[in-house]
């Protein structure tokens, strides 16, 4: 049974267990709190927007969960699942948007086994249950949390108040987003054998340069918002189908059905919206190449047009909380400088033993069927 488990749950998964219930209990009441603030405030648009960005990507959620629960291959499941699916629960849960809560059960339940030196079987069945739900909160963090974070820094521009509270929440996002997607590759270097683990340094780096290239493409997002509103939509919808397109000419196998699939090919598209995510075997260098050459061009456009329809036009009479000028050179400044720092990464502290990227044959829905 070792050999089948290329991985152990240390001590270290299981605080981070503990602590991402933790934050996911949090995360539903801030998301409460904000509706509510901004229905108290009279921001009934945004409220409209922060309720749909909210039940979207938590149905995206429940809809993958589902998926997974129900592939007949997998008999991996903790006591408090079992229960619930004997009592023909599951899908009941699922759409009272209570899958992912239950995942976390089971992750606490297992975590709780290991304090009594469970064996190496079920500390695999908690690596497994463990990634599930890494997975799902990089699905949320760029279904929710990203395009929230866009609308926060909207409703900033359009306030024209740089209140200390306000830049602390964004710069508290935009870390937390970083930290997710770092922890997120760090989890998934368990399921590749012969990949030597990330260590600090080279999870600091992996984490700044992924900060300096989120941040920029936010604010250009956002600033692009808060001068030509009506054309998001439409930006977002002609990029979206493009790169939906891009990922199944690269064949993604993640999957088991057809149709599941394809919902994974227009989420991963949702992240390439925001953020580079490698879901192909192979050397990554051309792709990720041609994706930040993109995503450099595409950013200087949308300043571009912000410029002209929002600092030249008016600027005299709703100046910016910031310098139009300062944001020109900040923005691609970074992005150059995230750039850099990931080719700094990938040729000194990137392990170099194999690819962190999972196949559809050994992910972890995949794998007991062969147990």
């Amino acid at each position: 049974m070792e050999e089948i488990f290329p991985f152990d749950l240390v001590k270290s998964d299981i605080v981070f267990s503990f602590l991402g219930f933790v934050v996911f209990l949090l995360d539903i009441a801030l998301d409460v709190w904000a509706v509510v603030s901004l229905y108290q405030e009279g921001s009934y648009i945004s409220m409209s927007l922060l309720i749909f960005l909210l039940l979207g990507s938590s149905a995206l959620l429940q809809v993958f969960s589902w998926i997974w629960y129900s592939d007949p291959s997998v008999t991996l499941e903790t006591s408090i699942e079992k229960s619930v699916r004997r009592h023909g629960l599951l899908g009941l849960l699922h759409v009272f948007q209570l899958g992912v809560l239950l995942r976390c059960a089971g992750v606490m339940e297992i975590s709780i086994c290991k304090l009594k030196q469970i064996d190496s079987f079920r500390r695999g069945v908690a690596g497994f249950l463990i990634y599930d739900l890494n997975m799902l909160r990089l699905m949320e963090t760029f279904s929710e949390s990203v395009p929230q974070l866009v609308l926060m820094i909207h409703t900033l521009i359009q306030e024209q108040d740089l209140r200390l509270v306000s830049v602390a929440k964004i710069v508290g996002c935009f870390l937390a987003i970083a930290w997710n997607m770092t922890f997120y590759h760090r989890s998934m270097r368990k399921f590749i054998p012969e990949a030597s683990k990330m260590g600090w340094l080279s999870s600091v780096v992996y984490f700044l340069w992924n900060l300096l290239l989120i941040v920029p493409r936010v604010v250009s997002l956002a600033l692009f918002a808060s001068a030509l509103p009506c054309y998001v939509a439409v930006h977002f919808l002609c990029l979206w189908i493009l790169l939906t397109l891009w990922a199944w000419w690269q064949n993604t196998d993640f999957m088991d059905s057809k149709g599941g699939e394809w919902l994974y090919r227009a989420t991963v598209g949702l992240i390439w919206y925001f953020s580079w995510f490698n879901v192909a075997q192979g050397g990554t260098k051309l792709r990720s190449g041609v994706y930040h050459l993109f995503m450099g061009l595409d950013m200087t456009l949308l300043l571009v047009l912000w410029w002209c329809m929002q600092c030249v036009e008016s600027a005299r009479q709703n100046p910016p909380p910031l310098s139009p000028y300062v944001l020109l050179g900040a923005v691609p400044a970074l992005y150059i400088v995230g750039i850099l720092l990931k080719l700094v990464y990938y040729s000194k502290c990137h392990p170099k033993q194999a690819s962190v990227e999972i196949r559809k044959a050994e992910s972890p829905r995949a794998m007991p069927e062969s147990l």
